[in-house]
């Protein structure tokens, strides 16, 4: 067990690879009751092409998230419950390029990992147990059609990518789940469910000795086929539509405009470009920038207003999203204010605040045990280790950011998409 001391965070962490394949680590919390323990497939929404020992694969959209569903399923249990019997919170989620699976604690932490353990690496899909999914997972794609904003970022996927799966919603829909069957969240299972697809991560005060002991000894019995997914999709820069509309259950207009950026790579360089992406988004239009101020005066924002700069395997983008009686109006005026930042640059002393305030948030995130595991399994399937982050913060310059904005926010990469109150007939 490889023991790191990071002394600008002040943190020690306990890594592992487990004779599996598993890779692990533990952050010590010493007098802490609490204890939170992350198990994460490098497995997402996007991955649904795919090789295992020479056999190739095309899964539906939503398998990913169904199949995170159905594995807290076993026979003749309740896994839920089991976890509540011993004192914990369990719960998981999907993303577009990874699945989690998690719980917290303050007593019974062998029990609850040696539970999470167990149910996470079982598969049990039977032709009834999966066409019941069918229905809940059914409502589910029904509610976010029905949700504003929901409906707004998936809208505006869909048409800003031609060739990236994020083009699909996280749960895919419903004609793409009615192709779900018991094989195919076999084959899925086996692919990404495996020790070396997998990452555990433990924060709190416990014996990281006993935490690699207890998953060796679940996942030496594993499998570990060979398996090769796209990890690059040839996505072109340029957006082919602009603008699409449509209307909902809304008070007023809302917006969700988006500008293409390159993908990230992984390691360091690809944590700059985030924290270059970051920042590039609050000199633009964070709540202490000129622009924001001026559209909020004028009426063209509210509270609402936000954005930043989004991440995903093989893409990445600045976004921006509000209520506004002027959607176009904000648009235009978002694209003035990135050339004038490019013509004038950033100052000096604005840089700074906002390179110490981002810095600051990501120090004080440290606090929290739920933040601190997610970025910890994040970054790690980017292959970088995130108490490493504040030395990458200090080589981003002012000249980054206007570069970013020179090359991403043009109207070539631009998309927004607006809903509109339906019009009373």
């Amino acid at each position: 067990m490889e023991t790191k001391f990071y002394p600008q965070v002040g943190e020690t962490l306990y890594k592992a690879t487990l004779p599996s394949g598993l890779k692990m680590v533990v952050l010590p919390r010493p007098g802490f009751a609490k204890k939170l323990c992350y198990l994460v497939t490098d497995y997402g929404a996007i991955h649904r092409d795919f090789e295992m020992d020479g056999q190739k694969y095309s899964a539906p959209a939503g398998v990913a998230h169904y199949l995170e569903h159905k594995l807290f399923d076993m026979p003749g249990r309740d896994i839920t419950g089991e976890f509540a019997t011993l004192g914990a919170s369990p719960n998981a989620f999907t993303s577009y390029d990874m699945t989690a699976y998690y719980f917290s604690c303050t007593e019974n932490f062998r029990e609850n990992l040696n539970l999470l353990l167990e149910f996470v690496t079982t598969p049990y899909f039977t032709e009834e147990s999966v066409a019941k999914e069918q229905g809940i997972i059914g409502q589910e794609i029904d509610m976010n059609l029905d949700n504003p904003d929901s409906r707004l970022f998936d809208l505006l996927m869909e048409v800003m990518y031609e060739k990236h799966p994020v083009g699909t919603p996280i749960l895919g829909t419903k004609e793409s789940i009615a192709q779900i069957t018991p094989q195919v969240l076999t084959d899925c299972h086996r692919a990404f469910y495996k020790p070396d697809n997998m990452f555990l991560c433990v924060v709190g005060d416990v014996d990281p000795d006993e935490v690699a002991e207890l998953a060796e000894a679940r996942f030496k019995e594993l499998p570990n086929p060979v398996v090769t997914a796209p990890r690059e999709w040839a996505e072109p820069m340029e957006t082919c539509k602009k603008e699409i509309t449509t209307q909902m259950e809304v008070a007023m207009p809302m917006f969700q405009l988006g500008f293409k950026a390159e993908a990230l790579p992984n390691g360091e360089a690809g944590v700059r470009g985030e924290i270059i992406g970051d920042l590039a988004a609050e000199a633009l239009f964070g709540e202490s920038s000129q622009l924001y101020l001026k559209l909020y005066e004028e009426g063209l924002i509210d509270a609402s207003f936000g954005g930043g700069f989004e991440a995903v395997e093989g893409m990445a983008l600045l976004t921006a999203s509000g209520d506004s009686e002027n959607p176009q109006a904000v648009r235009d005026a978002i694209l003035a204010e990135a050339k004038r930042l490019v013509a004038e640059g950033i100052a000096e002393n604005d840089f700074l605040r906002m390179q110490r305030s981002a810095l600051g948030r990501r120090i004080r995130g440290l606090d929290s045990f739920e933040s601190t595991c997610f970025r910890l399994c994040a970054y790690h399937f980017s292959h970088f280790d995130y108490f490493e982050i504040p030395a990458v913060y200090r080589q981003v310059t002012p000249a980054d950011l206007t570069q970013f904005l020179q090359r991403v926010v043009t109207e070539d990469r631009m998309c927004m998409a607006v809903i509109t109150p339906k019009e009373v007939s």
